[in-house]
Parts: structure tokens; C-alpha cells; sequence
């Protein structure tokens, strides 16, 4: 194992890289040798999250699918030793994950090199299988003039460029994924990962970008406007506008671009474009975003039915938590900053309706009771076998979210307050304990998704 984190070696230090939210690193002289699970992260967990990271980084394909499912390993593991799982915890997750990853598909040192011709590099974007040499290429990169100047010229470079024009609008394709994964990587200081990131971000779909992104901010007038309009102020908006709620079908293959964008673009970018944000607002913002998404992913339920989170509102929420840390970076310019949390936040509006604009129920939070402590419920997680990583991530999330919105608490009518993070954590645990029905609702809005599961226990 490479003693630092290089753009081919991730490697993990207690203390050093613990992420945005993180349990205490622990002890290393009580990590050891420890029959039981340590509390806290360890010199142990570090050493075996690194390991099955680099594993997967040399061994594994960034879709496993022909339906172009992502590998969540690195989600799933930087999670679980974020939330202090014990250096077998890591490992059994990453066996369970493994065992259904496509291996790698070998470099081809003849297109990597290719890859420095920007036309070259524009043909071969959205081909999966050139996701091998595009994290090659990028490794190249990094390796030359580091993850800051790699980001710089690929995906955050001002102007008419192209490539980065090209790159930016993919990096939330794929129901945000490569956003996911290009988090972890800056989260946990970790060059590979942005390179996996990155290699990712090349190989999605274009869609998000013409039709939707640069649309939205061209009707906005730029980036940076101030935020006049809450974002649950315009969710309420567009929850009353007829034409847009009910925009998708149960049908619709994507429905965010076969559904939304599709029968009520327009209406679509009129909102989305009013999702503004200064930079005198940037702070407060992030933490008006990740208040809206855990509210409408938590209080999207069916009264009726048994307590479920709809597995597409997890990726609005699993997201926020980068955000935390995104506005802190300081090599990121401030209009890049506002560019990405206006961009998130407008694919957040999107993603509620095209679930079937769903009631919301916020008594249901409210009420909910706390049977189980933040600890326990980071345990819980961290051995939930059934977990792919989606679990952790939301729970990570949402005690993240607790800390960004608690300083704003007493200036807004925000929906989510108080103990109300840990009620929706003891939700997520709930809703996930049973192993004889799935774990996530798909698309929460429309009464199919409900019928698989029973009617809610009356006490």
C-alpha cells in the first residue's frame, strides 16, 4: 500500500481523512486487537477500506449492468468507515458487493493517448466502454498537474470550452451518480477516486445538460442572481401547477426526461430557472437544499401503508452532504460554487415531480418515535446485510443535514427541525428491518409502487 493517496492508490489515515461527518477516529492502540466492533474509526477499518477500495479501483467496471446500474462500492465503504464499522464490517460489505461487478475492461494505451485531441476526446464521451481509458487518462492527468488543475480544465474551466461544457452537464447524469462519486473523492482527499469520478462523468448520458442545466441557467440570467424564492416556496408552486405534477407517467422509461421534460418542459425550466443563489446566500442556501430534499424524501409517504423512502429521493438527499464541504473548497471559484448548488437544486425540483409529485406528511416526522440513539443507528448501518450502500449514505446524510441547517433554525420556517433528524434516522431504520420486502418504495407518487407492500400495523 502507497504511503500517501495518489491518482492510482487510495489510502485512508484515521484523523486525516474522516470526511464531512464521520464518527471520532478511535484509539489506534485499542483497534487492533479488539474482539468487538471499536467505536470510532481505526487504524484497522482504514487499512481494510483502503485495501478493498484499491481492488476495486484496478478490478471493476463503473456499471455492472446493461441497464447501466452503478457500482456503489465506494459509496458503501467511504460510508461505512465514515460511520465507524469495524474493519470486518468493511470487508463482508465489500464481499456481498463484489460478488456482482463487471470486471474491467483492459486500457487501450492508443485511445488513452488520444484522449488529449479535445475532438477526440468530444467523439468518444457516453461510451461505457471507454470507461477504462478515460481513467487512465485522467490518473495521466492528475498524476501531472494534480486533482485541482485536472478539475479545473475538465469539468470547471470558464468559458465556451467544450470539453468542460460537456463533462459539467454529465456530472449530474445517471441520477447523480458521478456527482456522488466525484464527492467522496473530495471528501475523503482521495485522487483515484476523482479519477473514477471523473472517467464516470465521461461516460454518461448527455441529456441532463442541453435539456435541462444550460436551459435553466440561461432563463435564470447567469449564475449568482439572489435567491428571492425559497426552494420549498417554488416546490409549493410547482406542486400547484396541474400541468407539470402530474407531467410523468408510471409508464415513462426516464421519467424525468420521457415525463417531465417531455409534456411540460417549459413549465419545467420556469421554475427550475427561479432556483437562484448569490454568494452572499451560499451558506444558507446549502442548508435551505438539504432541509427541502430530506423533507419531501422523509414526509413522502402513504399514511395507508407501511413507512418507505422512495429509492430516487435518496440520491437528492444522499448528495446534499458534499455540499457541505464543496463550498469550502478553496480552489473552487465562488461562481463555480453557486453554478453547482443552483444546478443540484434545480434536479432536485425535477426529481420530486417526475416520482408523481407526491403528498407530503410532515405529522409523520414529527411523531415518529425515537426508540434508537444517532449510535445506534450508525451500527445498525453498518451491518444492515441487505444495504448496497444507499442506507448508510442516507443516514450519514441526514445527520450531516442536522449540523448544516442547526445554525439557521431560529431565522426560518424550515420543515425540518429539532429532533426531527434523528426521527427520520429512526425511520430509515425502521422502514429497512425487515429482510422479507424491499427496503426502498420506487417512485413514491404513484399508487403502483405501493401495492407490493401492507397496509400500516394499527397500535
Amino acid at each position: 500500500m502507497a504511503a500517501t493517496a495518489t491518482a492510482r492508490s487510495v489510502h485512508l489515515v484515521p484523523g486525516e481523512h474522516t470526511g464531512i461527518f464521520s464518527v471520532p477516529a478511535a484509539a489506534a492502540a485499542a483497534a487492533a486487537d479488539s474482539k468487538t466492533a471499536s467505536v470510532g474509526i481505526t487504524e484497522a477499518s482504514a487499512r481494510m477500506a483502503s485495501e478493498v477500495l484499491q481492488e476495486d479501483l484496478e478490478k471493476h467496471h463503473v456499471i455492472f449492468n446493461e441497464s447501466g446500474f452503478h457500482n456503489h462500492i465506494v459509496h458503501h465503504i467511504l460510508s461505512m468507515y465514515a460511520l465507524g464499522a469495524s474493519a470486518d464490517e468493511i470487508r463482508a460489505a465489500y464481499e456481498r458487493d463484489k460478488a456482482y461487478q463487471r470486471k474491467a475492461i483492459p486500457v487501450d494505451e492508443a485511445v488513452v493517448a488520444s484522449l488529449s485531441d479535445p475532438s477526440r476526446f468530444l467523439e468518444l464521451l457516453g461510451k461505457g466502454k471507454q470507461y477504462s481509458n478515460f481513467l487512465s487518462f485522467f490518473q495521466r492527468e492528475i498524476e501531472q498537474v494534480g486533482v485541482e488543475g485536472v478539475l479545473k480544465e475538465y469539468l470547471f474551466k470558464n468559458g465556451d470550452d467544450q470539453v468542460a461544457k460537456e463533462m459539467l452537464g454529465r456530472l449530474f447524469g445517471g441520477l447523480v451518480h458521478p456527482f456522488i462519486h466525484f464527492g467522496f473523492g473530495i471528501e475523503f482527499e482521495q485522487p483515484a477516486i476523482v479519477a473514477e469520478a471523473l472517467a464516470q462523468t465521461a461516460v454518461h448520458e448527455d441529456w441532463t445538460g442541453p435539456r435541462f442545466f444550460w436551459p435553466a441557467e440561461e432563463r435564470a440570467g447567469g449564475v449568482g442572481h439572489r435567491g428571492e424564492k425559497s426552494m420549498l416556496e417554488i416546490l409549493e408552486e410547482m406542486r400547484r401547477d396541474e400541468k407539470l405534477a402530474r407531467s410523468a407517467h408510471w409508464e415513462d422509461g426516464n421519467k424525468m426526461r420521457d415525463g417531465v421534460l417531455a409534456r411540460a418542459g417549459e413549465e419545467m425550466l420556469k421554475y427550475a430557472a427561479e432556483y437562484t443563489v448569490s454568494a452572499e446566500q451560499l451558506e444558507e442556501k446549502v442548508a435551505e437544499m438539504i432541509n427541502t430534499v430530506v423533507y419531501y424524501t422523509s414526509a413522502a409517504q402513504r399514511p395507508s401503508k407501511q413507512i418507505k423512502f422512495d429509492f430516487f429521493f435518496l440520491h437528492s438527499l444522499n448528495s446534499s452532504i458534499f455540499f457541505s464541504k464543496i463550498i469550502a473548497l478553496p480552489f473552487l471559484d465562488t461562481r463555480t460554487k453557486l453554478r453547482l448548488l443552483e444546478w443540484k437544486g434545480r434536479l432536485d425540483l425535477m426529481l420530486y415531480i417526475s416520482r408523481g409529485t407526491p403528498d407530503l406528511y410532515l405529522d409523520e416526522l414529527r411523531t415518529y418515535p425515537t426508540a434508537h440513539s444517532w449510535e445506534e443507528i450508525f451500527a445498525y448501518c453498518t451491518q444492515q446485510v441487505e444495504d448496497d450502500g444507499h442506507l448508510v449514505k442516507l443516514v450519514r446524510a441526514l445527520a450531516n443535514g442536522e449540523r448544516a441547517c442547526r445554525p439557521f433554525e431560529n431565522q426560518h420556517k424550515w420543515p425540518i427541525t429539532g429532533d426531527m433528524w434523528l426521527r427520520i434516522a429512526n425511520m430509515a431504520m425502521d422502514s429497512t428491518s425487515n429482510l422479507d420486502q424491499a427496503m426502498w418504495v420506487r417512485s413514491t407518487g404513484f399508487d403502483q409502487a405501493w401495492r407490493e407492500f401492507e397496509g400500516r400495523t394499527k397500535l
